[in-house]
């Protein structure tokens, strides 16, 4: 049996602070606790992430690249079923870096890099739901004014990004626990698509009611 490969430090350092942030928040997490996670020396850890903003700008471009990707396959919406789907994957690639969300007003205070790229972030999502939007107006999924359409485009990005703030008040203790990942991804799906129900065509409306009453059986 051919063995792995050790994992490189430096990637193992991300892991890890990643777990650490999400379960703890990052205001809560120490590069002293990273390294004792980690079993190594404080110094080990600085050589390669001098700081602990480092890691957290490094793990943010990953979160950026990842959601970029994502975002590009908005035209390829056309109905209530693919766009329940995306916006799933989108809360997907948010919960695993949900740190960023639980303490986005803290880091973006502190952080001058997270303070001007996150604005990009919302760009690029209130971009993506309008092709969104754009996309299934074409294929007649939804039909609704052009003068609607970016203040609904705006609402849908405001759930998209304080879901998880919603979910953690409602529940702090146990809200981002991985155990309630699924649910906790389905009910922001849910609401989100929801905004567009009082646009969508009849077949439409109801398969959407028919995916809610899925949603509710599982919740």
């Amino acid at each position: 049996m051919v063995k792995k490969a050790p994992r490189r430090t430096a990637e193992r350092i991300l892991e890890v602070t990643l777990e650490l942030f999400n379960r703890f928040g990052e205001p809560n997490v120490s590069t002293t606790l990273i390294s004792a996670e980690l079993g190594i020396s404080p110094g080990n850890l600085y050589y390669h992430y001098p700081a602990k903003d480092e890691l957290i700008n490094t793990l943010f471009e990953r979160y950026e690249r990842a959601l970029s990707e994502l975002l590009n396959a908005s035209d390829g919406v056309r109905t209530v079923e693919d766009a329940w789907f995306f916006l799933h994957s989108l809360f997907e690639t948010i919960w695993a870096h949900r740190f960023l969300y639980r303490d986005l007003n803290d880091l973006l205070s502190k952080n001058r890099l997270l303070e001007t790229r996150f604005q990009g972030v919302l760009k690029n999502k209130t971009r993506a739901i309008r092709t969104l939007l754009a996309s299934m107006s074409r294929s007649g999924a939804v039909d609704i004014d052009a003068r609607e359409l970016e203040p609904t485009a705006n609402c849908m990005v405001v759930v998209l990004t304080y879901w998880l703030s919603f979910e953690y008040v409602r529940d702090p203790r146990h809200a981002l626990e991985p155990d309630n990942a699924q649910l906790a991804l389905m009910r922001g799906a849910h609401h989100v698509l929801n905004l567009l129900a009082p646009y969508l065509e009849s077949g439409q409306r109801l398969h959407l009611m028919q995916l809610t009453a899925a949603y509710h059986a599982a919740d």
